[in-house]
């Protein structure tokens, strides 16, 4: 990557970002096409190969500048003494939150690269990939599942709201609906619904 790239405006480094973002997320790897990407950034082919070289030079770029932007978003959102299963998911998707208001794409497009099978984008990525999950894995660390009611698998709950979250966000784009703050709401009321059914009353 040139390192120039960082000398443009910002609001033109962002679109060009938003658009590789967009284009990954929807299509992945193998089907993206650098042809999209310079029509949703309005640039040319030229100046995006004068920056990237290559489709796997964006992808990298875009992966790495995700990874550090997650990251930091998560160390700074989440409570370090919090130990709460219920509080700690509603902080992380805060954190997701405030990356999505100038990346609405990015959340979508790092759990795309999840499932990415092509052998040079995951070798790509594979140091940075590896970040993220330690970064993910010392904020789940910090869950006591022993706060939950004894009759709950807590690992198997928290899985179940990962994946209905994942759904939710994955439904909004696909109907490009994606809100952030609309859907934050929506994650937020799901994990609460949740927090309710686990601990109400036995009758």
């Amino acid at each position: 990557m040139n390192g120039k790239f960082f000398d443009l405006k910002k609001e033109k480094q962002d679109r060009m970002i938003n658009a590789a973002l967009k284009t990954f997320a929807l299509h992945g790897y193998r089907h993206a096409s650098t042809d999209d990407i310079v029509r949703e950034a309005s640039i040319s082919k030229g100046l995006l190969f004068h920056y990237f070289e290559s489709k796997l030079g964006v992808y990298s770029f875009i992966y790495d500048y995700s990874v550090r932007y997650t990251i930091l978003e998560l160390r700074s959102t989440i409570d370090r003494k919090e130990q709460d299963l219920f509080e700690i998911m509603r902080q992380t998707e805060r954190a997701r939150l405030q990356a999505m208001r100038g990346y609405p794409c990015m959340q979508l497009f790092l759990d795309r690269a999840m499932s990415e099978d092509v052998s040079e984008a995951l070798l790509a990525v594979e140091e940075k990939r590896e970040a993220l999950e330690e970064a993910y894995q010392e904020v789940e660390d910090r869950i006591d599942y022993s706060l939950l009611p004894g009759d709950v698998d807590g690992e198997k709950l928290r899985r179940m709201l990962a994946f209905t979250i994942r759904g939710l966000m994955a439904e909004r784009f696909q109907n490009a609906s994606c809100q952030p703050e609309m859907l934050y709401q929506d994650i937020c009321d799901y994990i609460d619904m949740t927090r309710r059914l686990v601990y109400r009353p036995a009758e």
